[in-house]
């Protein structure tokens, strides 16, 4: 990478830190106005961009649903702004999917992501002893779909891929069972006959459109 491109990455990278703090600071002055004992979906991008309340009204569907989502968060973010990202609205059932940014790290690691997410289910359990907790799967994902043939994005996909993902599916469900959590496989639908992520479904084959939350939703109703 040259100096131009290292100057642009780590100004991207900058501007993406301080959306992230503008994020929290909402967070902490809605949270002020949020009906207690409702419910919380929390996480990373995918979870903050999961259009929820527009859903819950074209689904006719009258849950309070608080979104607490960030994009860019790993669980290492998480465990630093629990407060902001899940107790702040104190609630009765949560929907958590962090890790996949995590997967995403060069120097990923099963173990030290699922060594997060027991912290967080653990800081959970002693925060909010009667609180619900569903763990969502990790969603697929398409590294052949529309992105160019360069190095940042063999780079996104490096670690990011299926079969990662299907392990980190696996060793959540354990950590559930453990923890005396739910665990959500709401995946199915969602992939096409090679078990990639919906070309319809995804803007770069990561991140997804309604029509594919749509389908997530289907899966959620008997828990929401």
């Amino acid at each position: 990478m040259d100096n131009r491109s290292q100057e642009m990455a780590a100004w991207a990278e900058q501007q993406m830190h301080e959306e992230q703090k503008t994020k929290l600071e909402r967070y902490r002055i809605l949270d002020r106005y949020a009906r207690k004992g409702q419910i919380l979906f929390t996480g990373s991008s995918l979870m903050e961009q999961f259009p929820i309340n527009e859903l819950l009204m074209s689904n006719g569907m009258p849950q309070v649903i608080y979104n607490r989502g960030i994009g860019g968060f790993t669980t290492d973010d998480m465990l630093q702004h629990m407060e902001e990202m899940v107790f702040g609205t104190e609630p009765s059932r949560i929907f958590i999917n962090i890790g996949t940014n995590d997967i995403s790290k060069p120097e990923y690691r099963l173990e030290t992501l699922m060594a997060n997410y027991r912290e967080i289910l653990t800081r959970v359990r002693e925060r909010l002893p009667q609180a619900d907790i569903y763990m969502m799967a990790y969603y697929p994902v398409n590294e052949t779909d529309k992105l160019p043939d360069t190095p940042a994005a063999a780079e996104m996909f490096a670690n990011r891929n299926n079969e990662n993902i299907d392990l980190a599916n696996q060793a959540a469900e354990r950590l559930a069972g453990e923890m005396g959590c739910h665990f959500i496989n709401v995946n199915d639908g969602l992939t096409d006959g090679n078990g990639k992520l919906k070309e319809e479904f995804t803007i770069e084959g990561i991140h997804m459109y309604a029509n594919a939350y749509q389908v997530i939703l289907n899966h959620m109703k008997p828990y929401l």
